[in-house]
């Protein structure tokens, strides 16, 4: 059995290296447990433009941002499409908060960019911030939106450059990607649980899979009496040894309750242990992560910025998660990316479902740090050929597609019905 012990995996996880990007040299947890000064990390994270967006030499007027309801043979999905003044076209899908959030892009985060040069993306992000007192609104009801429409604005910049938009982030260094299917299952039997997780696998064909643990939220409850601690083993047992064995606990656990899991896992050869502590609870998870040798992994729940710099520099987790959509989307993600870059930490994203997989894909696609293997929900047997190539599975990764923008050459056709959410 692999022991994937925090050491091991400080150790080893970026074993390759990270070329810098932003001056200076990396800066190896590994070797000190002193923070990182925040300064540092702020050089990185600012260290030029994320989008490489040359031979767009004229303006690119923004002239209407839409939310579009269509039904296709995968089901009821929504789009957002923005349209140019010279006519060009993106589109994004939006994740399952888009029926209770799209007041919020429509009044308040669409309008914003409409009008504006869509080459000027990266600032337009940072200043729908203030527009109209929007931080008031922190957290994924403002940034889930912000999302959909940079999705949508980076796939017209990709489509009129030619270009896949991990080109448009610095250029394509992963053709296939790593991935585990995540259950979504808490409060079934334990027994019942790895019968599912077994279908996961063999359905993915990935050796890899996460499940979660604890309540959510639950101050330390289980969602049945001794489910955690049954599982756990049990989950080691009869998948083998050779499965990569993750755990969610969805912030259910103090300081003591974490510790005792996470000790339950390192027993077994787990590979990372996910949001231990409720997830504004900082000192609280780095505790947790000094205490233990399995790695662990956080970040899902995070809007702040300033949040992502603290637990970077001081070591409070292992892996860091952003979620595109719950933070924002590509531009902010990569600014906590290059902070993770900086301090040798690895991403492996948090997905909130829907088409998520195929954002996921393309953003790591050009992202030099990342951790075995990238989180996966959905179902690219409904949605993966709507892309150009189809996305597909080989040996546990996820094809990236190839043509210009996210690669959703299907689109135009998909929402030729669709009906406009105002």
């Amino acid at each position: 059995m692999t022991q994937f012990t925090r050491r091991a995996f400080m150790q080893g996880s970026l074993a390759a290296g990270v070329t810098a990007a932003a001056g200076g040299s990396v800066v190896s947890g590994a070797e000190s447990s002193t923070a990182i000064p925040t300064e540092h990390l702020d050089a990185w994270a600012d260290g030029g433009p994320v989008l490489r967006l040359e031979g767009l030499d004229d303006p690119v007027e923004i002239e209407s941002i839409t939310l579009l309801r269509a039904e296709t043979d995968a089901g009821t999905y929504y789009f957002v499409r923005v349209r140019s003044t010279d006519g060009a076209e993106g589109y994004s899908v939006p994740n399952f908060w888009v029926s209770d959030l799209h007041p919020v892009f429509n009044q308040r985060v669409a309008p914003y960019f409409v009008g504006k040069d869509a080459r000027d993306l990266e600032e337009l992000v940072d200043e729908v911030y203030r527009h109209r007192s929007n931080y008031k609104l922190q957290s994924l009801g403002l940034w889930c939106p912000v999302a959909w429409t940079e999705f949508a604005i980076l796939d017209m910049l990709g489509r009129m450059l030619e270009k896949p938009v991990g080109e448009l982030m610095g250029g394509v260094l992963h053709s296939e990607i790593p991935v585990y299917p995540a259950s979504g299952n808490r409060g079934n039997t334990p027994e019942a649980e790895v019968e599912h997780l077994q279908w996961l696998l063999e359905d993915t064909g990935c050796n890899a899979v996460k499940f979660r643990v604890g309540g959510r939220m639950s101050n330390n409850e289980d969602s049945l009496p001794g489910r955690s601690e049954t599982l756990i083993p049990l989950a080691r047992q009869r998948l083998g040894d050779d499965v990569v064995l993750f755990t969610d606990s969805n912030s259910s656990y103090d300081v003591a309750h974490g510790i005792r899991l996470g000790r339950l896992m390192e027993e077994h050869g787990y590979g990372f242990f996910e949001e231990p502590c409720p997830f504004d609870w900082l000192e609280e998870t780095r505790q947790v992560t000094e205490a233990l040798d399995i790695p662990i992994a956080w970040g899902e729940q995070e809007s702040s910025y300033w949040a992502f710099r603290w637990m970077i520099a001081h070591r409070g987790v292992d892996i860091v998660q952003p979620d595109l959509h719950y933070y924002g989307g590509f531009i902010r993600s990569a600014r906590v990316a290059r902070m993770c870059q900086a301090a040798d930490l690895p991403l492996s994203l948090h997905l909130s479902g829907g088409l998520g997989y195929s954002q996921m894909i393309q953003f790591v696609s050009c992202m030099p740090n990342l951790y075995d293997y990238q989180e996966y929900k959905g179902d690219i047997r409904e949605t993966g050929g709507w892309f150009d190539p189809p996305i597909v599975f080989r040996d546990g990764k996820l094809s990236v597609p190839t043509a210009p923008g996210f690669g959703m050459t299907a689109a135009p056709d998909l929402i030729q019905d669709a009906e406009e959410i105002a």
